[in-house]
């Protein structure tokens, strides 16, 4: 090994990094507004397991985000208490800004966040922390959708979580699996670099900083969780969802036209960042097979109109449902290789969804009566249409998702 390579070593190793500065290894922030109640026992617990089960070297952070009930004074005390424990006041809320503060300003070569309430099982802080530590990865996430993961939580939330991500898939074309647990690390070398360009301050915040890692060519690191939630979540659901969906928006806005540098972030860290197939560059080739496919449809299902309205549309659609997936894998999502009969067989799934759409919309027709020829197909064209939206967010988002497909970055 030459003195470089030993340079460079000393420098990714972020145990050797904290020993030459008599820094903790690991910053661990904590995000608190008026958490009075629950702050010290979570804490406590936090520091036993750092102490007793961690291998390194740890500080503990209690952002508060401008609580307004005792949280201040119970963190000022556990810092007075604990000599690893620290508080920092910020007199904004969120989230995203309290992380934005702390990372930035810490001196630990890893940094890392998890929530109050500790949801998840502290058994998984090691493994998320371990392949920062050695410079294996860049950021490690705990996800409660990967294979190993445990989780107990209502439906409503699962949905909820399994959609979000969905649609991270089908617009962002997110490989990680999920963004919103609350259980992250990132070296605080990467996070020097990415950390200007997240504009977030609250729950976006997370799905920011990942996409723009994923797009800077990064490594991400998963690490299956075991999560249980809590039923006293504050989490306004409603208004988090429309901040999540203006973030996406912005995004996509900043990655099309460039104010979003990812290339030069990449080449910070030695890294060829390229962006997926553009999501404008998949639409309009999605659109054409969609325009072709559709107008063969039609004409399917006037040809076969006599067999009657059902069958006849029924056949047209799966002949050019068909079609339609094998050339939307090869032209629009550029998968070629082994995987075709799965790729049929899921297009089938949603084939299916498309079927139920426009059978649906044909029997609450006809339920009104025999229609003349021209609403019926005006119906079927305005049916087909909202089955193409969900058609493309699920090939995009699932079918020839790259994580499932094995296509690079920026294939073609």
């Amino acid at each position: 090994m030459t003195i470089t390579d030993i340079r460079v070593a000393r420098r990714r190793n972020a145990a050797l990094i904290a020993s030459d500065r008599g820094v903790p290894v690991l910053d661990v922030v904590v995000p608190v507004y008026n958490e009075q109640a629950a702050l010290a026992d979570s804490i406590h617990r936090l520091y036993r397991h750092l102490r007793e089960d961690f291998p390194f070297s740890f500080r503990i952070t209690i952002a508060d985000n401008a609580s307004v009930d005792a949280t201040p004074e119970v963190a000022a005390e556990l810092a007075a208490e604990i000599p690893e424990v620290r508080t920092v006041r910020l007199e904004q809320k969120g989230r995203g800004r309290a992380l934005h503060a702390v990372w930035s300003r810490s001196d630990a070569p890893v940094l890392a966040y998890m929530d109050v309430d500790l949801s998840t099982d502290l058994a998984a802080l090691s493994p998320l922390v371990a392949p920062l530590v050695s410079g294996h990865s860049d950021l490690a996430i705990g996800t409660r959708l990967g294979r190993g993961s445990r989780v107990v939580r209502g439906a409503k939330r699962e949905i909820i979580s399994r959609c979000y991500n969905l649609i991270l898939r089908s617009t962002l074309a997110a490989k990680f699996s999920d963004a919103q647990c609350g259980f992250k690390a990132i070296r605080a070398d990467v996070a020097a670099e990415l950390l200007p360009y997240v504009e977030d301050t609250g729950w976006f915040f997370d799905t920011e900083l990942l996409v723009l890692a994923e797009r800077s060519g990064l490594r991400i690191h998963e690490v299956p969780v075991d999560w249980i939630d809590d039923p006293d979540s504050r989490v306004d659901i409603v208004s988090t969802a429309v901040a999540d969906l203006k973030g996406i928006a912005r995004l996509l806005k900043g990655f099309g036209s460039g104010q979003i540098p990812v290339q030069a972030i990449g080449a910070q860290f030695g890294n060829q960042a390229g962006a997926p197939r553009s999501l404008l560059n998949q639409g309009v080739r999605f659109a054409a097979i969609g325009i072709a496919c559709t107008l063969a449809y039609l004409l399917l299902f006037l040809l076969l109109r006599p067999i009657g309205a059902q069958g006849a549309n029924l056949v047209a659609l799966l002949v050019t449902a068909i079609a339609n997936t094998a050339a939307n894998r090869r032209y629009t999502f550029g998968v070629r290789g082994p995987g075709v009969a799965r790729h049929q067989f899921e297009g089938f799934v949603v084939f299916g969804i498309g079927l139920a759409l426009t059978s649906g919309a044909l029997a609450l027709l006809h339920t009104l009566g025999e229609p003349p020829r021209i609403v019926e197909l005006l119906v079927l064209i305005a049916a087909n249409l909202m089955a193409t939206v969900v058609r493309f967010v699920l090939l995009r988002g699932w079918v020839f998702h790259p994580r499932r497909t094995g296509q690079t970055v920026g294939s073609k």
